[in-house]
């Protein structure tokens, strides 16, 4: 069997418990090179093969998971947050389809999610945002126009940048003119949940001058929004005048 395991966004226990239990009990493990905490192949067994896939193209990765599945063996595809988001997984399992190949996706928690929790913030706060973008700025590899930065800037709602901190001049320009104003609240959070963690609280207008000033790029998120400011509104769920399903409310 194969599985693809989300190892998290880098704190060792930050990863699942059925991502952990898979790890323990790996006959091959092929992981994310510098992306994946070392930290975690020190859960395998004696005898695991582990390879790092930093090293390895799409046809020597599927070789060696399919070499030990072909003997029974069970392997671990280890992919940095969730395999769902960047991950490259859907060549990987389209081929294994194609060969008639058993496979799982344990999930795993986002980096994204981890610079939330880094930031000590809500991506949807009511009256502010209700809708988080998840993207990147197109470099080496292209993104479709239509979901170009300055498109999804002309929405206005909360947006987490993936692989673009060390583009973050065009990305300032990029979210400019998508209509984000230069005051607009926004932040870096570079190697969420590692122990070298780095928040840098900035605005748009600043964003390329933050990110040089700390010498952050890669292995870092933007955040962007106005869910870092101060202003929103208190959640209806809780409104004493609110009536749910559990609690009668006092209002009309």
């Amino acid at each position: 069997m194969i599985h693809f395991v989300g190892a998290g966004p880098g704190a060792w226990d930050l990863m699942t418990l059925r991502g952990l239990r898979l790890l323990q009990t790996a006959d091959a493990i092929v992981y994310a090179g510098s992306l994946v905490n070392p930290e975690l192949l020190g859960y395998a067994k004696p005898g695991c093969e582990i390879f790092n896939s930093a090293e390895l193209a799409l046809d020597q990765v599927l070789a060696i998971l399919i070499r030990v599945h072909g003997r029974g063996g069970l392997a671990v595809r280890l992919h940095t947050g969730d395999p769902s988001l960047y991950g490259a997984i859907r060549e990987q399992i389209d081929r294994l389809k194609a060969a008639g190949i058993p496979f799982a996706v344990c999930p795993g928690v986002s980096s994204f999610c981890a610079a939330a929790a880094a930031l000590k913030a809500e991506y949807t706060l009511p009256g502010v945002s209700q809708t988080v973008i998840v993207t990147r700025l197109a470099g080496r590899t292209p993104v479709p126009e239509r979901e170009s930065i300055r498109s999804l800037a002309a929405h206005g709602a909360t947006m987490v940048i993936f692989l673009s901190a060390a583009m973050a001049g065009a990305l300032r320009e990029q979210l400019l003119a998508g209509g984000y104003g230069p005051d607009t609240p926004a932040a870096i959070v570079y190697k969420a949940s590692w122990p070298e963690e780095k928040v840098v609280r900035c605005t748009v207008g600043d964003l390329d001058q933050a990110a040089a000033a700390n010498r952050v790029g890669n292995m870092a998120l933007i955040a962007v929004g106005g869910f870092l400011g101060d202003d929103y509104q208190l959640s209806k769920l809780y409104d004493p005048a609110f009536t749910t399903a559990f609690r009668q409310g006092s209002g009309p």
